[in-house]
């Protein structure tokens, strides 16, 4: 039986130990999902910057492969905008994170990721920061189009106004809305289906079984951080797996988990997952 973890990070604190936990309560596959820049000690100019990170994540989950089935989701991640305008700007931090989603798609064209991570700040900015953020936003769907991949999405707290209006950003580029996939979703798969997003259900609570008692059109995450100073934020590495494991108790059958955890992965991301 297949396991996915769609959504988590390798930091500082356990690193490669988190995924043998995750297997060790019968995890298979995860999505590992880049950080932000001051992660890697550096604070990108340009575009450019970013594929140092890039490269570093793309080792990371080469030995992560030696543990469980991993696969890399390159972000530049909204909170950028923020960190980068500091020193540059809005305007360049702007230019610097479309530079760097370009970048990130040439690594999904040359098959060393299945998806890119973009979307808008989830704190307060000006007026002027959260247009420009959308700005960007709309380049990762654009980027997206052009390589063919997924976007996951990190965003401000769901509602369904918020989700509309990212809608049409994604229809403006010319994205299928299939292959945006809101990471640390609610249980609100109905709401998803209507939208025609892909929800990432963060595995907190009863959650999951919420969702799957209103279908089966969702993946999981943990949206795990493996920061030492945060151990176990956002949630640990064993959740996914016992969450799984709860639906089975609860009556879902294993057709049920592998639709879930594979089917859905495989149709979104178009890759072919294998035990």
């Amino acid at each position: 039986m297949i396991i996915t973890d769609n959504h988590m990070h390798l930091y500082n604190h356990l690193r490669l130990k988190a995924l043998k936990q995750f297997r060790q309560v019968g995890g298979t596959h995860v999505l590992l999902v880049s950080l932000l820049s001051h992660h890697y000690g550096i604070l990108p100019s340009k575009g450019e910057d970013f594929r140092q990170i890039f490269e570093e994540h793309v080792r990371l989950v080469e030995k992560a492969n030696e543990i469980v089935r991993a696969y890399a989701v390159l972000s530049v991640h909204p909170a950028e905008i923020t960190i980068l305008s500091k020193r540059w700007g809005v305007d360049r931090a702007a230019e610097i994170m479309k530079e760097a989603l370009e970048i990130a798609g040439e690594y999904v064209s040359e098959g060393k990721a299945i998806a890119i991570k973009s979307g808008r700040p989830h704190y307060e900015v000006s007026e002027y920061v959260w247009k420009t953020s959308n700005e960007v936003l709309q380049h990762a769907f654009e980027v997206a189009k052009d390589v063919g991949c997924v976007v996951q999405l990190h965003t401000e707290s769901y509602t369904r106004e918020g989700m509309e209006e990212i809608a049409k950003l994604a229809d403006g580029a010319g994205l299928s809305r299939e292959r945006v996939v809101k990471h640390f979703s609610p249980a609100r798969i109905d709401e998803f289906r209507e939208l025609g997003f892909f929800p990432s259900v963060i595995a907190m609570g009863d959650n999951v079984l919420k969702a799957a008692q209103q279908g089966d059109r969702f993946v999981v995450e943990t949206d795990y951080i493996d920061d030492r100073d945060r151990p176990g934020s956002v949630l640990g590495p064993k959740t996914v797996p016992r969450k799984i494991r709860e639906l089975l108790q609860k009556g879902f059958d294993e057709d049920f988990v592998m639709k879930i955890c594979k089917d859905n992965v495989e149709r979104i991301y178009g890759i072919e997952m294998e035990i």
